[in-house]
C-alpha cells in the first residue's frame, strides 16, 4: 500500500489522500482505526465550584442555564491540542501506579485548565466561551483560536462559574470524546472519459466552475481522458446537473462516463483540530502496524 496527500491538500482541517496498490478492505481498516484507535486529548473530569460568595459587596451564586452534567458533556466535547509524544495514557503513567483511578493525574498523563466568569452587572447575560479557560500549563496547550468560540453555557447578573477541567489520552472505541476526525470515508479512484463531446456540452454550457475555480468544461480532459483527482471530484458533482430527474439526461445520453482504476482509492476526512490531518493518518497506519506485529509475534509463539 502507498499513499500521497492529493495536491492541493490539506485545506484548514479536511484532507484528501490517494492510496494505491490497496483493496477496500485495507483502507476500510484505516478509516476503522482513525475512528476508534487514534489516540487524542478530550476532558474526562471537571470539578465545579459550587455555593455562594460575595465580591465587591455583591452576593454571586454557582448557577448558570445549563445543568453541571450537560456542562460537563460540552466540555468534553472540545477539542484539546493534542502532542502525541509528550503525554502517557493514564494507566502508563508511573505516577499513577498503586492509586485509586479516581486519584489519577500528573504533568505527564493530564492537561488542566481553569475557567472562572462572573455575570454582568450592566446587561441581561453574558456568553462563556470555550476560549474562556486558561491552561494551566505550556501556551501551546491553550485551545486554540479556530475552537476559542465555542459556546459553553451563559451567565446572568448574579451568577458566576468556576470549574477546573482535566483531560487525558483515549481512544474513540471507549468515547467519542476521543475520536479525532469526523465524515471518514473512502471511494474508489475514478477518472472522467469523454465519449461525446458535442453531447457533452449540456454540461459544458452550464458555465459552471469547480471549487478551486476550474471551468467545468473540455479543457479538463486531455486525450478524451481526465485523471485529475480534484478535477474528476468535482466533475463527478457538476455531472448531477444533467442526471436523472434533470430533463438533460437524454440530451446528455453518457457524453461523459466515470471508471475505476483499480487498485486505487480516495481517504477524505475532516480533523476535529486537536491533531493535524496528517498526522491522524499516520498515527492510524502507526496503530495497525504495532497490532499486526503484535498478531504475527503470538502466531509464531503458537507455531514454535
Amino acid at each position: 500500500m502507498k499513499a500521497k496527500i492529493v495536491d492541493g491538500w490539506p485545506k484548514n482541517n479536511r484532507i484528501r489522500i490517494h492510496i494505491t496498490d490497496a483493496n477496500a478492505s485495507e483502507v476500510n481498516s484505516i478509516r476503522r482505526t482513525i475512528l476508534s484507535d487514534v489516540p487524542k486529548m478530550a476532558i474526562t473530569k471537571v470539578r465545579f465550584e459550587q455555593g455562594i460568595i460575595e465580591e465587591d459587596g455583591k452576593i454571586l451564586e454557582s448557577v448558570n442555564v445549563l445543568p453541571d452534567e450537560m456542562l460537563a458533556h460540552r466540555l468534553a466535547m472540545i477539542p484539546i491540542p493534542t502532542y502525541l509524544d509528550e503525554f502517557l495514557f493514564p494507566q502508563d503513567d508511573p505516577n499513577n501506579a498503586n492509586k485509586p483511578e479516581e486519584e489519577w493525574g500528573s504533568p505527564q498523563s493530564e492537561i488542566i485548565y481553569h475557567c472562572s466568569i462572573r455575570g454582568p452587572s450592566d446587561s441581561e447575560s453574558v456568553t462563556v466561551y470555550a476560549g474562556d479557560m486558561n491552561v494551566l500549563g505550556e501556551t501551546k496547550l491553550q485551545i486554540r483560536e479556530e475552537h476559542a468560540k465555542i459556546p459553553l453555557t451563559s451567565l446572568s447578573s448574579g451568577q458566576f462559574l468556576e470549574f477546573y477541567a482535566y483531560a487525558s489520552l483515549g481512544r474513540g472505541r471507549d468515547h467519542a470524546k476521543w475520536n479525532p476526525a469526523a465524515a471518514v470515508a473512502f471511494e474508489p479512484r475514478m477518472k472522467a472519459v469523454l465519449n461525446n463531446a458535442k453531447k457533452a456540452k449540456v454540461l459544458f454550457d452550464l458555465n459552471l466552475t469547480s471549487k478551486s475555480g476550474k471551468s467545468i468544461d473540455s479543457s479538463l480532459f486531455k486525450n478524451k481522458a481526465c485523471e485529475n483527482i480534484n478535477d474528476v471530484i468535482d466533475l463527478q458533482k457538476a455531472m448531477h446537473q444533467v442526471g436523472y430527474g434533470t430533463g438533460r439526461e437524454d440530451e446528455f445520453a453518457n457524453a461523459i462516463t466515470l471508471e475505476e482504476m483499480p487498485g486505487e482509492f480516495v481517504l477524505t476526512y475532516d480533523s476535529d483540530g486537536s491533531l493535524e490531518p496528517a498526522e491522524i493518518f499516520n498515527q492510524a497506519c502507526k496503530e495497525l502496524a504495532g497490532r499486526f506485529n503484535t498478531i504475527q509475534e503470538d502466531i509464531n509463539l503458537a507455531m514454535k
